[in-house]
């Protein structure tokens, strides 16, 4: 409980701002079209999956969930999640669907080749012009 007490520092102003009255366009109930909906996955295009996948599974502690392989288009997709992988299906279509039914995973894209391209210079981050995606929090 005490590693939460530093996001008490976020919220230092001196009266709720989260009502939909304080925020134009916020709705307090969703369309019924899109009822139960939630945020399912984010990717990240990346260059290295060896390095990439130690990062989020060592480091993160992230489990790999299903990898989906394109070889027609040169390209993999990794994703990455907190469920235990042991509780997936074992048939490959089944785990594919228990994997896009889970609750904010990752996926890794990546292109082929971009891991031993001397010229590839990376991907841009949204920090610096143009100005785009901002962060990730991983808690």
């Amino acid at each position: 409980m005490q590693e939460l007490n530093r996001f008490r520092l976020f919220s230092m102003a001196s009266e709720p701002k989260d009502s939909p009255a304080n925020n134009p366009g916020l709705q307090a109930t969703p369309d019924e079209a899109t009822k139960g909906y939630f945020m399912q996955q984010t990717m990240f295009r990346i260059k290295d999956p060896k390095l990439s996948l130690d990062f989020y599974s060592r480091v993160l502690g992230m489990s790999l969930l299903k990898r989906l392989d394109f070889p027609e288009m040169k390209f993999s997709l990794y994703f990455l999640g907190y469920e235990d992988p042991a509780s997936a299906p074992s048939n490959a279509v089944d785990r594919t669907v228990w994997t896009f039914s889970q609750k904010a995973t990752i996926e890794l894209t990546h292109n082929w080749g971009t891991e031993s391209d001397p010229e590839f210079k990376g991907y841009h981050n949204g920090n610096s012009e143009p100005r785009g995606f901002g962060h990730w929090n991983h808690c």
